[in-house]
């Protein structure tokens, strides 16, 4: 049946163009782009599966950067510590020629030589770096980023190559010291406290004690003085009361409780009370507070007692008590502090002491101790810090306050040390000596051992830079790969695109033919009216 109202001819003929012409522009597209996949629309799956794998080459790009990077960083210190193996043997052949019978002038040359070398390797020591890092010298490990790993979940993470340091520094060793009032974090205080002398109690050291009940030492009988162990002050009284008489000792620094016994046995046997004999049995352990001396007298008479007033026996500490609402200010030194030195206070009897952490200042010091003295609990005891503005410039202050009753402080206690400095890992250079035929032995010795740490830093480094290298070449690859893999999802194959291309326009000049003649068959209906 023919229509005049509807043409399904023309329909159909115009539903086919428009078809070959929205193929017609996505091929157009896919020349254009090159891509067959060019966003979310084209293919939302392949699109986002592709883009997350171009993120990760782009992050594997900057990863072989990284790489690269360690590897010369790495490279610097290996041809160093080859370079410091070569001058150790030629150092090790000068100590070899002092072995000789030699005299003092061709020991002093062969010095200088020796000499120079080991001033030739601290030189190649620091300058052994590479863009400020130095794996010669401190003890920081150097991170290499070599990988981003990804799981079947989707989630990352970063995968390190760890080159360890090699110390081959010949500093020598610097032993921890006091510091002077011109060293930063230098310890003092303006304030003093009036020192006085209390009575020891049981738990303490030095505490006499004894199992006598009279007040008298039997005819032919003895007493034993006890003197408890532990650590003895300097200035620590001992007294005992024989014959009416006190015999008081005061220790000196140093002083055990073996040594308070010898002390008042000299006193008494100098004192010469008739038939007295003074015997004294030494602690095991005279540091040990479950220990103690034992003071024995020992009365020879078969008759008649000797005086010993037991009541009298005493030991004494001198204690700086502040009173209720003083306070004394410790005063740290500003300056840069050093990682490992050490600040002490003594309050309630008790050092406190805080180490330095890399990075603090004054203001950490004073917060550190601060922090201690608190987490002690001591009745009475308000401390406070006052920061320095600058504690590069300035003082630090911590303030130890009584509040509410006495406390004890022992400003004789502040101190502060500079941190010890371990030797290099060449540091034996920095004594090595073929003045004598002694010292050239001995030289020969530590030449051997320097040498083989030489020797380790070089393979360590050789075979960290060799890893290095390989991963270099595994993340090239892998980098290829992935792009590889990118292209055979998104990109378009031209040769097809093309062929499709030259169809589909055969195709659009059909359909406009097609859709002519559809059109025109209405036309037709004319004829039928005439």
């Amino acid at each position: 049946m023919s229509s005049i109202l509807t043409n399904n001819s023309s329909m159909v003929a115009l539903e086919t163009l428009r078809n070959i012409n929205r193929n017609l522009e996505s091929v157009q597209n896919e020349i254009s782009t090159g891509k067959k996949v060019a966003s979310a629309k084209d293919n939302a799956s392949i699109w986002a599966i592709s883009t997350v794998m171009s993120t990760d080459v782009a992050s594997f790009e900057q990863i072989s950067s990284s790489l690269n990077k360690g590897s010369a960083t790495v490279g610097v210190a290996r041809a160093a510590s080859e370079q410091i193996t070569g001058l150790l043997q030629d150092m090790k052949n000068l100590i070899v020629d002092a072995q000789q019978d030699l005299n003092d002038s061709d020991r002093a040359t062969i010095q200088a030589d020796v000499d120079a070398i080991r001033s030739t390797i601290t030189n190649i020591v620091n300058g052994a770096q590479m863009n400020g890092q130095n794996l010669l010298k401190g003890t920081d490990n150097l991170k290499v980023l070599a990988s981003l790993d990804r799981d079947t979940a989707g989630d990352t993470a970063a995968a390190f190559i760890n080159v360890s340091r090699v110390d081959l520094t010949t500093t020598a060793a610097v032993d921890a010291a006091a510091k002077a009032s011109s060293d930063a974090g230098y310890v003092s205080t303006a304030d003093t406290i009036t020192a006085s002398d209390v009575d020891k109690v049981s738990s303490e050291a030095g505490f006499l004690s004894t199992s006598a009940s009279g007040s008298t030492i039997a005819a032919s009988g003895s007493e034993a003085v006890d003197i408890k162990g532990g650590t003895i002050a300097a200035g620590d009284t001992f007294t005992v009361n024989i014959d009416s008489t006190d015999f008081t000792y005061t220790a000196q620094s140093g002083d055990t409780v073996n040594d308070v016994a010898a002390g008042l046995k000299t006193l008494i046997d100098a004192g010469g009370i008739a038939d007295l004999t003074v015997t004294v049995t030494d602690a095991s352990d005279p540091a040990d507070g479950s220990d103690k001396a034992v003071l024995t007298l020992a009365n020879g008479n078969s008759s008649t007692g000797i005086d010993f007033d037991t009541s009298a026996l005493n030991a004494t500490k001198s204690v700086s008590q502040l009173a209720d609402s003083e306070s004394v200010d410790v005063d740290f030194k500003g300056g840069t502090i050093s990682t490992g030195d050490t600040f002490t206070v003594n309050v309630d009897n008790t050092d406190y002491t805080y180490t330095a952490a890399e990075g603090d200042t004054v203001n950490d010091v004073a917060a550190g101790l601060k922090s201690l003295l608190d987490a002690a609990s001591i009745t009475n005891l308000s401390v406070t810090v006052t920061d320095a503005t600058d504690p590069a410039t300035e003082d630090a202050t911590l303030t130890i306050a009584a509040d509410g009753g006495t406390v004890d402080v022992n400003l004789g206690g502040l101190a502060s040390t500079n941190a010890a400095t371990p030797a290099g890992g060449l540091g034996a250079l920095s004594s090595l000596s073929v003045a004598t035929a002694s010292d050239a032995t001995a030289a020969l010795s530590s030449i051997e051992t320097l040498l083989d740490k030489a020797i380790t830093a070089a393979t360590t480094f050789g075979s960290a830079q060799k890893q290095i290298e390989g991963q270099t070449e595994f993340v090239q690859n892998l980098v290829d790969s992935m792009k590889s893999g990118i292209g055979s999802m998104v990109d378009a194959d031209i040769e097809a695109a093309s062929a499709k291309l030259q169809a589909l326009q055969v195709q659009q000049q059909l359909g406009v033919q097609a859709l002519s003649i559809a059109n025109s068959a209405p036309q037709t209906l004319l004829s039928l009216f005439r």
